[in-house]
């Protein structure tokens, strides 16, 4: 499993409704995408749930590391980078995923993408030098494992990236009221064709 997200903060008198439109109009683009465990198109508006700024913010689970490389080289991230600049891709390892009780079907009977997630909290966690490795990741687990367990989760991933010794925990909800600390984000759409192949658990 393999985390990725670009995050592109927008003035703070942008119409809002844009980026609401767009992923309207393009976001069943990657229902279907090859590789993909899920693309959440996230959002956050300045003055609402505590957010200093608006932003467009996707994050992505991928479950081949093809299917990533094909979304960025293949053309698809070009269209974004055309109309808002290329941004800064970042991407983590996997170190855990659970489904959580709210996660119900990636798609209703006639095939279109759907998704109960409405909100995203997203935590971001230094890894400090001289910690052993081992119990942190071992606690990202089990933060994991809780937060997929609380009411309203539909999932919940804890991700690492070892440049820059940094875990973030990314949790979806049904609820705009999550038992998770950090950055809070609306869910536009989510196109999840592999969910059901994102491995479960720890990641080793």
């Amino acid at each position: 499993m393999h985390a990725m997200q670009y995050e592109l903060t927008l003035p703070a008198d942008y119409d809002m409704g844009v980026v609401r439109a767009r992923v309207e109009r393009v976001g069943h683009l990657l229902d279907d995408w090859e590789g993909l465990g899920f693309k959440t198109y996230l959002m956050r508006e300045r003055g609402v749930h505590g957010s200093p700024v608006n932003q467009y913010a996707p994050f992505y689970l991928w479950n081949t590391m093809e299917g990533m490389n094909t979304f960025l080289w293949g053309g698809a991230f070009q269209g974004l980078s055309d109309d808002f600049g290329r941004p800064t891709v970042r991407q983590w390892t996997g170190v855990a995923y659970e489904e959580g009780g709210a996660a119900g079907p990636t798609a209703d009977p006639a095939g279109a993408a759907v998704s109960p997630a409405r909100w995203a909290v997203r935590r971001r966690q230094p890894v400090s030098d001289g910690v052993e490795l081992a119990l942190v990741m071992a606690d990202a687990v089990g933060e994991t494992e809780r937060l997929a367990g609380e009411d309203g989760a539909v999932c919940a991933a804890a991700v690492v990236d070892t440049a820059r010794w940094e875990l973030v925990h990314f949790s979806l909800w049904t609820h705009e009221s999550p038992k998770a600390d950090g950055e809070m984000f609306e869910v536009l759409h989510m196109s999840a064709p592999g969910r059901e192949r994102l491995p479960r658990g720890r990641q080793w």
